[in-house]
C-alpha cells in the first residue's frame, strides 16, 4: 500500500492535482462536475454510475455543478489508497474486445464500439465517445486496434 512508502502519499496527491488541473480550464481551482469522471478514469479508477454519482456528490460543492480542488484531492487520495474503483484486469478487457469483434480483425470500426458503448450496460454519453474516439480511432480509417488501445485503459496503480 502507498503509505508504507514515504512520499507516497504526496506523489498520488501530485498525480491527482496534475489530472485535475488538465481540467482546470479556468485556472481557478475547481472543475465542472461533468469532467469528474473523465478524472477519475484518467487516474486509473473505473467506478460504477452509482459509485460515481456517490463521490460526485461528496465533492460539488453546494449543487453549483463544479467541485474544488480542496474538496476532490482528499476524497481522491482516499479512493486511491482504498482502491475503492479498481481497474478491470488487461485480460479480461482483451476477452471484452475480443467477444465483440466477431470476425477476428484485431479491431473494432468507431461505430460499432459507439454502438456497443452507448447502448449496452452503463451507457457512455455521446460527449464522451467523441472524446474517447478522437484519443483512440485511428485517424486513417477510423479503426480502434484494441490490442493497443488496452493499454490506454489500464493505469499502472502502484504508487
Amino acid at each position: 500500500m502507498a503509505e508504507n512508502r514515504p512520499g507516497a502519499v504526496q506523489d498520488l496527491q501530485k498525480k491527482i492535482r496534475e489530472a485535475f488541473e488538465a481540467f482546470d480550464y479556468e485556472s481557478n481551482n475547481t472543475v465542472d462536475v461533468r469532467e469528474i469522471s473523465t478524472i477519475i478514469y484518467s487516474l486509473g479508477c473505473f467506478p460504477t454510475q452509482q459509485d460515481l454519482h456517490d463521490f460526485i456528490g461528496q465533492v460539488e460543492e453546494d449543487h453549483a455543478g463544479f467541485a474544488h480542488v480542496d474538496k476532490f484531492l482528499p476524497a481522491m487520495t482516499k479512493v486511491l489508497l482504498e482502491n475503492k474503483f479498481p481497474p478491470i484486469a488487461d485480460d479480461l478487457l482483451l476477452q471484452a474486445f475480443e467477444v465483440l469483434d466477431k470476425n477476428k480483425k484485431g479491431y473494432l470500426g468507431s461505430e460499432e464500439l459507439t454502438k456497443y458503448m452507448t447502448q449496452e450496460g452503463e451507457p457512455f454519453s455521446q460527449e464522451e465517445m467523441i472524446e474517447m474516439l478522437t484519443a483512440v480511432a485511428d485517424q486513417d480509417n477510423n479503426h480502434i486496434y484494441y490490442k493497443d488501445f488496452i493499454g490506454q485503459l489500464t493505469v499502472d496503480t502502484e504508487v
